[in-house]
C-alpha cells in the first residue's frame, strides 16, 4: 500500500525542513545544538502538522543517535521501561550515541507513565524529545518538565504552505508523473488551517479524485471535493485556538451570549472539558481579579466539579461559570502589577532585602542589625505603621494600580488613607 503524500515527502535533513526558522533557521535556537550534536531533553509544543515528529527524526539523524519512538496513545509503563532498557544497551551517558527517545502526544501520558521516564532522563540513559499540542505547563508533570527545555512550533504560514505544495510536486515520484497546474490555492490553504499534513492530505485527495494526468487545481474544485469542511470545530487544528480565543474574548468583553455560543461550539466539537475549565480559571484571575475575587473561587470550583462529574452534566456547570465570569466586573490590575514587578526585577537584579525586614533567628544576625527598626503593624493604630517595604533602589515604586470598579475603588481609598501621597493613590 502506497504511503500518504505527507510521509513520502517527509524531510530527511534540515535543508529540506520548511518553516520554524526561529528554531532551525540560520540563527535558530536549535540550529547550533543540532550541528554540534549536543541535544538536550526537550518538549516540542505546537499545533498538529507543524513538523514536530520530523524535527525529532532529523535531530536523531544529524546527531547520529539511535532513535526510539513511542506513542502515548497506545504505550503503557511496561512499553516505556522496555524501550528504556533497549536504549541503555545501545548507548551510554554523555556518549555520541546517547539514544533519543521520542514520545508523540506526551500530554496523553498519565502521571505514572511520565514518572517512569524520570530516572532515564536524569541519568542520561536517553535524551527525551516529547511532542505535544497542549500546554506542557499543565500536561507534563513538574519533575519531568524541569528536566526538559520547551520549544514552541508555530502553525505554517501561507508562504510555508505554498512552498510545501510546490515541494510535493517537485519531489514526489507519483506527482511528478502528472501535469498538475495550481491555478488557485486559497481553498487549500484555508482548509489546512496551518497544518502541513492536512494540506497534503487534502491536496492528494483532490489529485486522486481527478481523472487523467492533466489536473487543474482551483478553489471550486477543492471545495467541491472536500465535502466535510471543519467548520464546526477541529480540536486539533487552528480552530482549536481561534474558538477558545473567541470564548475568552467574549467573557472578557462581558458578553454572556457570545461566551455560551463559543462554549457550545467547543463542547459539540468534543473539546477536553478540563481544558475549557482551565481557561476560565486563568481568565478569572487575569481579567477579573480583585474586581470580584469570588470569580476565582467560582472558576476553581468549576474545574474541580468538571474533573469529578464529567460529561454531559458538566456542560451545565461550565455554562454557569462562563455566564458568571462574563457578567462580572473586570480588572487586570493584579495581572499588570506582577508584570511591572517582574520587569523591575529583570532591570535591577537581586537587590538586597532592607535590614529592618530581615529575619534575625541568631544572635549574630541581631548584632548585625537584622530586624532593627521593623514596625510590627499590630502594635499600631488601625494595624498599620508606615515604613519602607522595597529596596532603596526601587522605593516608592507603584506596581499595583487598582482598577476602576466599585471593589477596587474601595481598595484605592484604603491605600490612600494608609499611604497618603507616597504611591499616588
Amino acid at each position: 500500500m502506497e504511503a500518504p503524500l505527507a510521509e513520502r515527502i517527509r524531510p530527511q535533513n534540515l535543508s529540506e525542513y520548511i518553516s520554524q526558522q526561529h528554531l532551525v533557521g540560520p540563527q535558530g535556537s536549535l540550529t547550533h545544538q543540532i550541528a554540534k550534536g549536543i541535544i538536550p531533553s526537550l518538549i516540542l509544543w505546537g499545533p498538529p502538522g507543524t513538523g514536530k515528529t520530523t524535527l525529532a527524526q532529523i535531530m536523531a539523524e544529524e546527531s547520529k543517535r539511535p532513535f526510539y519512538v513511542l506513542s502515548a496513545i497506545n504505550s503503557g509503563v511496561k512499553d516505556v521501561r522496555e524501550v528504556i532498557e533497549k536504549a541503555k544497551q545501545s548507548g551510554g551517558l554523555f556518549t555520541a550515541k546517547n539514544p533519543i527517545l521520542f514520545i508523540d502526544e506526551i500530554h496523553r501520558f498519565s502521571k505514572s507513565q511520565q514518572d517512569s521516564l524520570l530516572a532515564a532522563v536524569e541519568k542520561g540513559w536517553v535524551t527525551l524529545i516529547g511532542a505535544t499540542t497542549e500546554n506542557p505547563s499543565f500536561e507534563v508533570i513538574p519533575a519531568l518538565l524541569s528536566r526538559c527545555q520547551v520549544y514552541i512550533l508555530n502553525a505554517f504560514s501561507p508562504e510555508d504552505l505554498e512552498t510545501l505544495l510546490h515541494r510535493s510536486m517537485e519531489k514526489d515520484e507519483v506527482l511528478k508523473k502528472k501535469n498538475i497546474q495550481l491555478k488557485e490555492t486559497e481553498a487549500l490553504l484555508k482548509l489546512s488551517g496551518g497544518d502541513g499534513r492536512k494540506l497534503l492530505n487534502i491536496f492528494e485527495l483532490v489529485i486522486n479524485a481527478s481523472e487523467g494526468d492533466a489536473i487543474e487545481i482551483t478553489n471550486d474544485r477543492v471545495t467541491q471535493l472536500v465535502q466535510k469542511n471543519t467548520v464546526l470545530y477541529d480540536k486539533t487544528g487552528e480552530q482549536h485556538y481561534d474558538i477558545v480565543s473567541a470564548f475568552i474574548k467574549s467573557m472578557r468583553g462581558s458578553d454572556p451570549n457570545g461566551a455560551v455560543y463559543w462554549l457550545a461550539r467547543m463542547i459539540e466539537g468534543g473539546e477536553d472539558l478540563k481544558f475549557i475549565a482551565r481557561r476560565m480559571l486563568i481568565l478569572a484571575s487575569e481579567d477579573i481579579g480583585n474586581a470580584n475575587p469570588t470569580a476565582l473561587i467560582m472558576a476553581n470550583n468549576t474545574f474541580q466539579a468538571v474533573s469529578t462529574i464529567g460529561y454531559p452534566e458538566s456542560r451545565i456547570i461550565l455554562s454557569q461559570c462562563a455566564v458568571y465570569l462574563a457578567t462580572s466586573p473586570k480588572s487586570n490590575a493584579t495581572y499588570m502589577a506582577i508584570g511591572k514587578a517582574q520587569q523591575a526585577v529583570k532591570q535591577t537584579g537581586d537587590l538586597p532585602v532592607p535590614l529592618h525586614l530581615r529575619n534575625a533567628p541568631t544572635k549574630l544576625m541581631k548584632e548585625l542589625g537584622y530586624g532593627d527598626e521593623y514596625k510590627y503593624a499590630h502594635d499600631y493604630a488601625n494595624n498599620f505603621a508606615e515604613q519602607e517595604f522595597l529596596p532603596d533602589e526601587v522605593k516608592n515604586t507603584k506596581f499595583y494600580d487598582p482598577g476602576q470598579n466599585s471593589r477596587e475603588n474601595s481598595t484605592r481609598e484604603f491605600l490612600k488613607n494608609r499611604w497618603k501621597d507616597k504611591y499616588g493613590y
